[in-house]
């Protein structure tokens, strides 16, 4: 018969009780990056004793093109990992761009950038949005992806919006 040692129990239990705090002191990720705004969510799980899980539609305005907004739909997780910023949003959301206004591109706008990005998870993942410039269609594309560290998802989103050529 194996004999506990208590001490050392004691100190993992502590152990653990610290690296908890720590994580629950951590700020939660943004719901919605800056420049952005929560339109609204419905729920999809119910949980009892936790947030259910969600779809949310976050619109973004284009830093570069104000006369172009960006509605991304996307899976948040619920539960307690997801109330407190520790659960990992799955790579799984819907992108639509439309012109608010007629579409001129400003003098120097690079043909290739980030333009949108999200945490998904505490460190890992994040959730963004790219620009192409196709100048001899004259439309502006914007790509939605998913990254990770190690690998990202091939899930992706893509939307078109027309420009006025000069």
């Amino acid at each position: 018969m194996k004999v506990l040692d208590t001490k050392k129990c004691a100190r993992g239990g502590a152990m653990l009780a610290v690296v908890m705090a720590a994580l629950l002191a951590l700020p939660a990720p943004p719901a919605a990056a800056s420049g952005s705004d929560d339109v609204g969510c419905v729920s999809t799980t119910f949980r009892l004793a936790s947030p259910n899980d969600k779809i949310c539609v976050t619109a973004y305005t284009d830093p570069q093109i104000p006369a172009v907004s960006c509605y991304l739909s996307q899976a948040r997780t619920g539960g307690y990992k997801g109330a407190v910023g520790l659960a990992e949003d799955p790579a799984r959301f819907g992108l639509a761009c439309v012109a608010t206004k007629p579409v001129t591109l400003p003098a120097k706008l690079s043909d290739d950038e980030d333009v949108f990005s999200e945490r998904t998870s505490l460190i890992f993942k994040k959730t963004t949005v790219h620009r192409f410039v196709d100048r001899a269609r004259g439309v502006l594309i914007y790509i939605g992806y998913s990254t990770k560290i190690v690998d990202g998802s091939p899930m992706n989103a893509i939307s078109v919006v027309p420009y006025s050529q000069p």
